[in-house]
């Protein structure tokens, strides 16, 4: 990671959220026959097919018609950025069902919003009645997706927007076991990190495939300056993975000296010597994407 960016609190952004549902969807003249039969709210299409949810619909045809990635007009609005038209339906769909139709990689409109970066769009989402729980084929949430995109605007209004589901939302682990502050601190996002803990995200939280919090995280990428920001914020020197394995532990065979020595001192006297267990990483099972990316760094920073 580029010390520049750690001291900044900023990471690179993370592009492998997936449109492609969208992106190629539609010509440019069906972009003008799209703009045409949207304002008119009255859409049909050749290409598109009727789905299962006509009695909950009601009568309106462009709420029940998908694309053949399962993609309902409102998605295809958000995908190509066309706000207006986008906000036009949210507008006649204030706690509908329609506003919660995920495409066929579970995407909803509010996953679309914020992978979009439409800060404007995930706002009117949640005032008419968009689920902030749902959760997409990798198991993330919208907020989710922001802490691991860095994107400050859509973290905000999720955030400020969902009190009652935010401390659900914090808490929940993806498929991959993490949970948004580990997303936060394996992409880099320092701001977000501390966001998190000022509204009550749990610090010391483990994942689930073995056990490290975000501590132990940050030691594995030999992010130097954010073991100096969770310290400071309060994570538990002391928290062992399912192994027995303390932050300290981890520092072993790492080429930063400096987190070693200042874990060192920290780390209760019983836990500096390394446990009689065998390794945590297996090689039995298939890597995620998140996990695949957290592996490449762990890789570079071990060499």
């Amino acid at each position: 990671m580029d010390d520049q960016d750690s001291k900044l609190g900023k990471g690179q952004p993370c592009a492998d959220e997936r449109l492609d549902s969208g992106l190629d969807s539609l010509r440019e003249d069906e972009c003008s026959s799209l703009a045409a039969d949207t304002e008119r709210l009255s859409i049909g299409s050749t290409k598109l097919y009727r789905n299962e949810m006509r009695s909950e619909m009601g009568d309106e045809p462009w709420k029940r018609d998908r694309s053949d990635d399962g993609d309902t007009f409102l998605h295809l609005a958000i995908i190509h950025e066309a706000a207006d038209y986008a906000v036009k339906m949210i507008k006649q769909s204030v706690n509908d069902p329609f506003l919660n139709i995920q495409n066929y990689q579970r995407q909803s409109a509010l996953h679309l919003a914020v992978i979009t970066e439409q800060p404007q769009i995930v706002d009117h989402l949640l005032k008419a009645g968009c689920d902030p729980q749902l959760v997409d084929n990798q198991g993330n949430t919208a907020l989710h997706i922001a802490c691991k995109r860095g994107s400050l605007s859509c973290f905000s209004v999720l955030t400020q927007s969902c009190p009652v589901e935010l401390p659900t939302l914090m808490s929940a682990k993806n498929y991959s076991g993490l949970n948004c502050i580990h997303l936060a601190c394996i992409h880099g996002f320092f701001s977000l990190v501390e966001s998190l803990i000022q509204l009550g995200a749990d610090i010391n939280a483990r994942e689930h495939c073995n056990g490290r919090s975000a501590l132990h995280l940050a030691v594995d990428l030999q992010n130097q300056e954010l073991v100096r920001l969770l310290i400071s914020l309060g994570a538990d020197v002391n928290s062992l993975t399912y192994g027995g394995y303390s932050p300290y532990h981890l520092t072993h065979g790492r080429q930063n000296t400096d987190i070693q020595r200042q874990l060192y001192e920290l780390t209760a006297h019983d836990l500096r010597e390394l446990p009689e267990s065998e390794s945590e990483d297996s090689d039995d099972d298939p890597m995620s994407e998140d996990e695949e990316m957290y592996d490449d760094i762990l890789l570079v920073a071990q060499q």
